[in-house]
C-alpha cells in the first residue's frame, strides 16, 4: 500500500472513532482535519477522508477549511476514498449528503467508487450517484451492529487500490 492517511472531522467523536478504525485496518494514521494542511496532502499518496453530516446535509464545521485545503492542492496522480456517517432516522432526507461536498473538492484525483445504496434505508442523500453513494456510510446511531461489516467489506473492495 502506497503512503495513506485518514482525515477526519468529528464533534462527537462518532466520525473520529470510524476514522480510527479504519487507520488501525489499514495500519497507517487518523488526523483530526483541524491538522489536515498542504503537506499532509504532498506527503500521501492516498487521502481517506471521512466526515459527519450535520442539519440539513452540511459538513462537519472544522471540513470547512479542510475543504479549501483540497481545492488549492493539486490532486493530480492522488487516490481518494470517502467516508461518512449519519443518522438515517432522524434525518432520511439529507443522509450522509455533507459527503457530496467533499467529494466535489476532490476532483482531479482518482477518487474510488463508494458502495450501493442497497440494504440501506433512507429517503435521500446528495452523496448519491447513479445508485451508489461516494463512499462509505455509515449510520452508527441506529445500525451500530452493521458498522464493522461495512467497513470490512469496503475496505476489502478498495484495498487493491490503495
Amino acid at each position: 500500500m502506497k503512503k495513506t492517511v485518514v482525515v477526519y472531522g468529528s464533534s462527537t467523536g462518532t466520525c473520529e472513532n470510524i476514522a480510527n478504525t479504519i487507520a488501525e485496518k489499514l495500519g497507517t494514521e487518523a488526523v483530526n482535519v483541524a491538522d489536515f494542511n498542504a503537506d499532509v496532502v504532498a506527503e500521501n499518496d492516498n487521502l481517506i477522508l471521512g466526515t459527519s453530516t450535520w442539519g440539513a446535509g452540511e459538513l462537519q464545521d472544522d471540513w470547512y477549511d479542510g475543504i479549501n485545503v483540497l481545492k488549492e492542492a493539486d490532486l493530480t496522480g492522488k487516490t481518494v476514498a470517502l467516508f461518512g456517517c449519519g443518522d438515517s432516522e432522524s434525518y432520511s432526507d439529507t443522509f450522509c449528503g455533507a459527503l457530496k461536498e467533499i467529494y466535489d473538492a476532490c476532483q482531479g484525483a482518482n477518487i474510488l467508487p463508494g458502495v450501493s445504496t442497497a440494504g440501506y434505508t433512507f429517503d435521500d442523500s446528495e452523496a448519491v450517484i447513479d445508485g451508489n453513494f461516494v463512499g462509505l456510510v455509515l449510520d452508527d446511531v441506529n445500525e451500530e451492529d452493521q458498522t464493522e461489516g461495512r467497513i470490512d467489506a469496503w475496505l476489502e473492495n478498495i484495498k487493491g487500490e490503495l
